[in-house]
């Protein structure tokens, strides 16, 4: 009797171990550590592509104006403050004249008694001409009386000596014309040259733009070249970009470029590449090139801004093109896992190059067609056992 009850308890247990052991092995290969790695497969396709380089590069203005009187004076005001816009022709700010004004109005008056000597000169210059036209005329009407013995020889010498005093007069007249007319000239000279001083005394905005810096408040003394106020040709901004020398390949001008200003992240503003600079940094081992902006940002960006740079190089000849997820390190080696039937096998590849999009060529190691994957849910070899989903809980493909 006690040996029928010991049986039915171990056909008991047996009947629930039995029945939890298949359980707990079905939960184990369909969601333990014996279950099939979920990953998801893409097929390998030709297809071209179009590269891009990344650079960090500071807005800077191509065209930067120092204003400063050309002679050493003392400043009488300032007109304009960092941050103003102004327009070419504007008055910036002024020097002190001192006594500029009084000497151009002494001149002026200068000018006007030079005139008036002109005037003066020009009639005695007419004076002349009457006299040795009247002098010559007796002088014609005395010498036929002569030869008729009419008048005395003394007589036609005495007209001809007056038509010779005449002729002097009029030389005469016609060389303090010239010497008026001179001296007025000079004095017109003398007084441009001072109001070319007075003229440059005043601070002049060359080209319309934006007041940078300010460094000389009225009644300062300055020396002549300083910089009373610095301006920039707002038009001009561009942005002086660092690309590292290992990738700039087909950089050229012209290329399309996308701008983030650090100010603005959220905002990608169109450029184009102006020019790549002959000469690179040996230190950094950078290559430089200026870009510039197919519309001027609005507000102005702040000179020496960062902005992080996104060159479009050309687009690149057809061929192999895998997700930049589907390239692996296994075993020291660069390459991808390839899907064959019910199993996964390593193989190396050449890559070549990649573009914004994620994609990256591949030179050598793949055929078109190929099954390759992409994202696995841990990592993979090629014993593991795995099952291809269409995506990954938290992947966005």
């Amino acid at each position: 009797m006690k040996r029928l009850l010991k049986n039915r308890r171990t056909l008991t247990l047996i009947a629930v171990l039995v029945p939890l052991a298949a359980l707990f092995i079905y939960v184990a290969n369909r969601s333990g550590p014996l279950s099939p790695i979920p990953v998801t497969v893409i097929s390998v396709e030709t297809r071209s592509i179009r590269p891009s380089l990344f650079g960090i590069g500071t807005v800077e203005a191509r065209y930067v104006y120092q204003i400063g009187p050309t002679v050493p004076g003392r400043v009488l005001q300032v007109n304009v403050h960092v941050g103003d816009r102004v327009v070419a022709g504007q008055v910036l700010g002024e020097m002190d004249p001192v006594d500029l004004d009084s000497r151009i109005l002494a001149q002026e008056a200068a000018i006007k008694r030079a005139e008036t000597l002109v005037l003066a000169a020009e009639a005695e210059v007419h004076d002349a001409t009457v006299r040795k036209a009247f002098a010559q005329t007796q002088l014609k009407r005395f010498e036929p009386l002569l030869s008729m013995h009419a008048v005395s020889e003394e007589s036609v010498d005495i007209k001809r000596l007056e038509y010779q005093v005449a002729d002097t007069r009029l030389l005469a007249a016609h060389a303090g014309l010239n010497a008026a007319r001179q001296e007025t000239a000079r004095i017109r000279a003398d007084r441009d040259s001072l109001v070319q001083q007075r003229d440059n005394l005043r601070l002049i905005a060359p080209v319309d733009g934006l007041i940078t810096l300010r460094d000389a408040e009225a009644n300062t003394t300055v020396v002549a070249g300083q910089t009373v106020v610095a301006m920039i040709d707002s038009s001009s901004i561009w942005i002086n970009v660092r690309f590292d020398q290992m990738t700039v390949s087909g950089l050229q001008a012209d290329l399309p470029a996308h701008i983030v200003l650090r100010s603005r992240p959220e905002q990608t503003i169109s450029g184009k590449v102006l020019r790549v600079e002959p000469l690179a940094d040996a230190v950094t081992e950078e290559t430089l090139a200026k870009l510039t902006f197919d519309a001027i940002p609005d507000p102005l960006p702040s000179i020496g801004e960062l902005a992080a740079v996104t060159v479009m190089l050309p687009e690149l000849p057809a061929m192999l093109v895998i997700p930049n997820a589907c390239i692996r390190r296994f075993d020291g080696h660069i390459g991808v896992w390839v899907v064959e039937a019910d199993t996964l096998r390593f193989t190396p590849v050449k890559t070549g190059a990649a573009d914004l999009d994620g994609q990256t060529q591949i030179r050598d190691g793949l055929s078109p067609g190929d099954r390759v994957v992409v994202y696995s849910h841990q990592s993979i070899d090629s014993n593991s056992r795995f099952k291809i989903m269409d995506r990954l809980p938290g992947v966005t493909s």
